[in-house]
């Protein structure tokens, strides 16, 4: 920002470009960008901007088919899987859709439209009450012997 600051000062100043360019290590034609975004947009005109990335390859009109893979499950969609990854997504929107994309600009799209893949979850059901009462008698009855003397001396 300083060097884009100095340009357009020393060319208020009445500065050649090459000069300026020379002067401040840039090329010319560097001289002439900014003083040119100068003129035109002011100071927002030389404030560095956020590269925009190359943009989603996967259109927003397959969000609703995308969300309903991912509630049916891969198994619905003929995959031999219980869960989907986000790489298994992108690899068969690459199969029924041809569009190739990679497994992070899939979690990228899914998280902006706000699908979540689960995780398998585990229930862990209490056993028999009976049971096991059962068992906490069979345990304390073992510990109510004498105990054995150990020999190694």
């Amino acid at each position: 920002m300083r060097v884009r600051l100095q340009i357009v000062l020393m060319a208020h100043r009445g500065r050649a470009r090459q000069d300026i360019a020379t002067d401040l290590g840039v090329h010319r034609r560097t001289v002439t960008r900014w003083v040119n975004a100068y003129c035109d947009d002011g100071l927002d005109g030389l404030r560095p901007k956020k590269a925009t990335g190359t943009p989603c390859k996967i259109p927003k009109a397959l969000a609703e088919e995308i969300k309903r893979w991912v509630i049916k499950g891969p198994a619905e969609e003929g995959l031999d899987r219980a869960n989907w990854t986000h790489a298994e997504l992108a690899d068969h929107l690459l199969k029924t859709k041809g569009i190739r994309t990679s497994r992070s600009a899939m979690q990228r799209f899914c998280s902006g439209i706000d699908i979540r893949l689960y995780r398998p979850t585990y229930r862990h059901d209490r056993g028999d009450p009976v049971k096991q009462a059962q068992a906490r008698e069979d345990l304390a009855d073992l510990g109510k012997g004498p105990r054995p003397v150990n020999s190694s001396s």
